[in-house]
């Protein structure tokens, strides 16, 4: 009865001194992974350098081929380069797209995240730096903090316009930008977008 008992409690959680029942570590991974969504909207104030410390060290915590590592992480916070860079990338566009993408709530290019990680990597390692983005977001997630995975901004740093800009993050020779990451609070809570379990199969 005492061992039957002992595997409930395990099964159930464990309950804390007001009687709430606690959730178990591969629980809350899983809610982390479940409840994460992309987030496009962001308040104004900025991730810590100890937060996004945390979030890099789970990132290189990825897994990579022979334990390579290769990839490179570039982390911008300063206002400076965000907004020239934003400026800079504005004047490349037609007035029709201009008008479409920048509304009266507009700041920047990253979706107005305060916070922006630039990842790039030698060619034929780019599986590598999905596993070291998913970590990233992943524990951005559980600290509250919200993430967007972006692809647009990489190729205005691939064109004439946005190559200063991508001098400036100084990635090594052989290194190629592979795509960016925003990082800031949510100040919006979208819904979960359909998944198709259809593409999903066993196979016996």
């Amino acid at each position: 009865m005492l061992l039957m008992g002992l595997a409930i409690l395990t099964l159930c959680g464990c309950s804390n001194e007001n009687g709430k029942v606690e959730k178990s570590t591969s629980d809350v991974v899983i809610e982390t992974i479940m409840t994460r969504r992309s987030i496009r909207q962001y308040k104004d104030e900025p991730v810590s350098r100890e937060q996004m410390e945390t979030i890099l060290k789970c990132g290189i915590n990825a897994p990579s081929g022979s334990n390579r590592q290769e990839w490179e992480i570039r982390v911008v916070d300063n206002p400076e380069f965000i907004n020239g860079c934003t400026e800079a990338w504005k004047k490349t566009l037609d007035a029709d797209r201009l008008t479409k993408m920048v509304d009266e709530n507009f700041k920047n290019m990253f979706r107005n995240a305060p916070t922006v990680v630039f990842i790039a990597c030698p060619k034929g390692t780019e599986l590598n730096c999905g596993f070291l983005g998913q970590n990233m977001m992943l524990s951005a997630w559980s600290m509250g903090i919200g993430t967007c995975c972006l692809g647009g901004p990489v190729q205005f740093f691939r064109t004439e316009a946005g190559a200063e800009y991508l001098k400036k993050l100084e990635f090594s020779e052989g290194y190629e930008i592979l795509y960016a990451i925003a990082f800031g609070y949510p100040d919006e809570t979208p819904d979960a977008k359909p998944r198709d379990w259809g593409k999903v199969k066993f196979l016996d």
